[in-house]
Order: C-alpha cells, then sequence, then structure tokens
C-alpha cells in the first residue's frame, strides 16, 4: 500500500471519528449552554434581591436619595460583572486569562473610556462633597436647570421646570459651578420697581412697604428693604428687598409683584413708560 492510501485511511479514520462523536459534542454543548443560561437568570433574581435588601438597609440608615441610588448602581454594575465572570468560567474560559487579558488591554481600555472614568470620579465627589441631594433645584454653569431626580454613576439626572428630562454628566457638574436654589431654608426675594421722578420717593417706599407687609409668607422678622437703586433714563429705580421659606419663593414673589402695583395704582404713583425726549432748533 503507497503512502497515498495510508494517508487516505488516517483522514478517513479521522472524519469518521468526529462524525461519532459530533452528536456527543453537540450535546454537550447545548447542556452547556442550557446550563449557563439557567445561572444567568437565576443569578439576575438573586442580583435583584441582594439590591433590594441593600436599598432597604440603606433606607433604614437614613442615607440621602440620591447616595442609595449611586449605591445601587455600582453594586448592580459589580454583580453583574462578577456573574459573567463565573458564567464564563462554567464554560471552560480560564477566568485568569480574561484578568490577564483585561490587565494589559487597561491602558488601551483607560483612554477609551476616560470620560466614562472621570463621571465616575465626578459622581464619587457628588456623594461625598453633596453640593446637591435629590430634590434639589439646581443651575449648572452652561445654564442647564431643574430638580435633582437622581445621581447614577456616571450621570445626574434634573427635570425641568417644563417637565423635560436633563442627563448631565457627573465629571462636569463636579468640576464646574453649581447654583444650589434650595440648599438654604430661606431665599431672598428682589424685585425692581420703577417710578416718575415727578412722584414722592418717600411715599412710595412707605406704599411698597405696606404692601410686603400684607403678604403672610413674607417673613416679617428678617429684613425688608425699598430703597433707591439707579436713576434710570425714564424712572427712579427702586429695589424692593424682603425674605420668604424656600418652598414659597415664587408664589411670593409673584403675589408680591402683584400687589406692588395694586397699591402704587390705588395711591397715584405712576409707573413709567421708556420715553425720548426729541428737542428741535
Amino acid at each position: 500500500m503507497g503512502t497515498q492510501g495510508i494517508e487516505n485511511e488516517v483522514n478517513t479514520g479521522v472524519i469518521e471519528n468526529f462524525l461519532q462523536q459530533l452528536p456527543e459534542q453537540i450535546f454537550h454543548l447545548g447542556l452547556r449552554i442550557v446550563l449557563a443560561a439557567l445561572a444567568f437568570l437565576i443569578g439576575v433574581q438573586l442580583i435583584g434581591f441582594l439590591r433590594r435588601i441593600l436599598k432597604k438597609t440603606l433606607t433604614r440608615s437614613h442615607i440621602d436619595e440620591g447616595a442609595v441610588h449611586f449605591i445601587d448602581s455600582f453594586v448592580k454594575f459589580g454583580l453583574y460583572f462578577v456573574l459573567i465572570l463565573m458564567i464564563a468560567s462554567s464554560m471552560g474560559v480560564d477566568a485568569a486569562s480574561i484578568l490577564a487579558i483585561l490587565g494589559s488591554a487597561s491602558v488601551a481600555v483607560g483612554l477609551a473610556i476616560q470620560g466614562s472614568l472621570s463621571n465616575f470620579a465626578g459622581g464619587v465627589l457628588l456623594l461625598v462633597l453633596k453640593p446637591f441631594v435629590a430634590g434639589d433645584y439646581i443651575k449648572d454653569g452652561l445654564g442647564n436647570e431643574g430638580t435633582v431626580d437622581a445621581v447614577d454613576i456616571f450621570y445626574t439626572q434634573i427635570i425641568t421646570p417644563e417637565n423635560k428630562v436633563i442627563v448631565l454628566p457627573n465629571g462636569t457638574l463636579a468640576n464646574g459651578t453649581i447654583t444650589n436654589y434650595t440648599k438654604c431654608s430661606e431665599r431672598r426675594i428682589d424685585i425692581p420697581v420703577g417710578i416718575a421722578y415727578e412722584e414722592d420717593i418717600q411715599k412710595a417706599r412707605e406704599v411698597i412697604e405696606a404692601a410686603i407687609l400684607g403678604i403672610s409668607s413674607v417673613l416679617k422678622e428678617k429684613e425688608i428693604r425699598v430703597f433707591v437703586d439707579s436713576l434710570g433714563e425714564s424712572s427712579v429705580n427702586l429695589n424692593v428687598r424682603c425674605w420668604t421659606l424656600q418652598p414659597d419663593y415664587w408664589t411670593t414673589k409673584w403675589e408680591l409683584t402683584e400687589q406692588i402695583k395694586y397699591a402704587l395704582d390705588e395711591a397715584g404713583i405712576r409707573i413709567p413708560y421708556p420715553q425720548l425726549d426729541v428737542h428741535t432748533c
């Protein structure tokens, strides 16, 4: 028998052996896939159970709602990573090899997701420093403003007064300017009021102060001032200054602006329109 015949017999034997073992290999592979899917489903349920316990524990500890949401998001990502790593190991993938590959690729991955890492670090800073918490009304350096709904690992979600949802990167928030309008329990109201040059400033001051004292939500124990702020082209510009509780700010400001207008009208004090005097030769 020649060399070609021996090679043909070897190849035929290999193919026959492969075909004989194929059903068993398919069965074992299918079994592994089914078990992996089952393990994943069980793991998802277990992760959900652990997260619920964690949330209840943190809530009972009177931890800030934003911190609870942040910790829950972090734990969620961590547990899912561990679950996938365990399932991969059970499928025959060497966990040490996976970690080694991840370690060697950490530089490239770090460069690729540096924005996400910055947002994660920003989230940690926001959690520790607490410039705001869920429920606070804030405004960032770019002019985005609204009520804080949730602080996640990478992003902070706010809801605007128009009921729009804005998602802000934590890294930008942590490194930028944040104005928190609800951090303090009291807030000052400033309302500009212009009166004609012919009007009596003292009389206008008394009329406006009476209107302020008539608003129940104005804090009477705090400073109430009506003063000349500037001399405009067509009017003497007064500034009305008083204080109210944070939740009452907008309703008090709106009511006070309206009542000042009514009071000045009743007293016969004119609020002038812009005017231009033209002299001809």
